[in-house]
C-alpha cells in the first residue's frame, strides 16, 4: 500500500489507552488527564478487525502503545490475536516497564516479537523526579523478567533533557547495551504538550553523540535492521554487544521515508503524528461497515497521508493535532 507520495505504508502504531501509571513531566500533567469513557475506546475485536484489513493492504508490523498499554486488561490475548492475523510479521509493544515483571512471560508466550522500554535514567531519585512515581525497582525487575522470558528484540528509549539526565547518558548506554545485544535509542524531545509547558529543553542529538564518542570512541554506522523498522539511525561502538540509535524528527526530518500510520485509543486513524487529518474508524466500525468498505476507507485515507509534519512552522496551526503524546501513542 502506497500513499500519494509513493511511500510504502506497512507499519501501524495502535494506542490501547490514554491512561498511564506514571506521570512523566514531559508527557502528562501531575493530576492526570480526563479519562476516556470505556465505551469510547476500541474493543479488542474492533482493533483486530482493523488490523486484518490493514494487513490485506500491506501492513506487516503492529506496535501497541498507550498511554501505558500494559494496563489494558488481557493485553496478552490481544497480542495473540494480532499475531494470528495473516500477513502480520511483527507485534511489538512500547511500555514504561512498570508491569513487565508480571506480564513478560505471558506476552512472549502470546507471540510478542519486540519490546521497547522507555527509560530516561538509572538513578532512582531522578526516575522519581521525572515520572512522579517511585517505581524504578519495578522497571528494573521488569527488564530482568523480559530477558528471562526469552525475548531478544529489546530496545530502550531515552529522551535526553537538559539539566535532568544529560550527564548520565553514557552510563545508561554502558549499563544496558555494553554486554547485551539490545539497542539503546535517544529520542528527541518533541515541542508539544507538557514538555513545552514545563519548560524542558532537549539535548541536541549531535551533543549526545559527542558525549558517547568521548566516552567510548567512534560511532560506526550499523547495517539497517531486518524487516519493517522505524526511523532510528543505528551505530556500533567497539567492545559493545548492542547498538545505539538516534531518532530526531526535528533535527533530521525523516518524513520522506515515513512508513507508518497511527490508531488512537478512541479509534481515530492518524496519518501523521502532528496532523489533525485522518479517519474516524470507530464510527465506521460501529455503524456496520463491511470489511470490503472498511479496506477501501483505509486505503483512501492512507493515500492522503500528509507529505510532512509542521512542528517547526509557526503558520500551520490549523493543520496540527491538539492531542498530546499520551493520547496518540507517539
Amino acid at each position: 500500500m502506497y500513499d500519494r507520495f509513493n511511500r510504502k505504508i506497512e507499519y501501524v502504531r495502535i494506542s490501547l489507552t490514554d491512561r498511564c501509571n506514571l506521570r512523566c513531566r514531559y508527557c502528562m500533567p501531575e493530576e492526570g488527564v480526563p479519562k476516556l469513557a470505556h465505551d469510547d475506546i476500541l474493543r479488542f475485536d474492533e482493533i483486530v478487525r482493523v488490523v486484518r484489513q490493514l494487513a490485506r493492504l500491506g501492513v506487516r508490523k503492529v506496535r501497541l502503545t498507550g498511554g501505558e498499554p500494559l494496563i489494558r486488561r488481557d493485553i496478552t490475548k490481544l497480542v495473540a490475536s494480532i499475531r494470528a492475523v495473516s500477513g502480520i510479521e511483527s507485534v511489538a509493544v512500547t511500555t514504561n516497564g512498570v508491569l513487565l515483571q508480571e506480564l513478560a512471560e505471558g506476552l512472549v508466550q502470546a507471540g510478542l516479537s519486540a519490546c521497547n522500554i522507555s527509560l530516561d535514567t538509572l538513578r532512582p531519585e531522578t526516575f522519581a523526579s521525572i515520572t512522579r512515581r517511585d517505581a524504578f525497582s519495578r522497571v528494573a525487575a521488569g527488564i530482568e523478567a523480559l530477558e528471562a522470558a526469552g525475548l531478544r528484540d529489546i530496545k530502550f528509549n531515552c529522551v535526553p533533557i537538559k539539566g535532568v539526565n544529560e550527564e548520565e547518558l553514557p552510563a545508561l548506554v554502558a549499563k544496558l547495551v555494553k554486554d547485551r545485544p539490545y539497542k539503546f535509542r535517544f529520542i528527541e524531545l518533541m515541542p508539544i504538550g507538557c514538555a513545552c509547558e514545563a519548560g524542558f529543553a532537549g539535548v541536541p542529538m549531535a551533543d549526545v553523540a559527542l558525549q558517547l564518542m568521548r566516552a567510548f570512541g567512534a560511532l560506526t554506522p550499523a547495517p539497517a535492521p531486518k524487516g519493517v523498522h522505524g526511523p532510528a539511525r543505528y551505530y556500533r561502538m567497539a567492545g559493545f554487544c548492542g547498538e545505539v540509535g538516534f531518532i530526531d524528527a526535528m533535527e533530521h526530518k525523516f518524513c520522506a521515508a515515513c512508513n507508518r500510520v497511527r490508531l488512537t485509543a478512541e479509534g481515530f486513524l492518524k496519518l501523521c503524528l502532528n496532523a489533525s487529518t485522518g479517519l474516524d474508524l470507530r464510527t465506521l466500525l460501529r455503524g456496520g461497515i463491511t470489511d470490503e468498505n472498511l479496506a477501501l476507507a483505509l486505503r483512501s485515507a492512507i493515500y492522503k497521508k500528509p507529505e510532512e509534519h509542521f512542528f517547526e512552522e509557526a503558520g500551520h496551526y490549523a493543520k496540527r493535532d491538539s492531542r498530546a503524546m499520551y493520547q496518540v501513542g507517539g
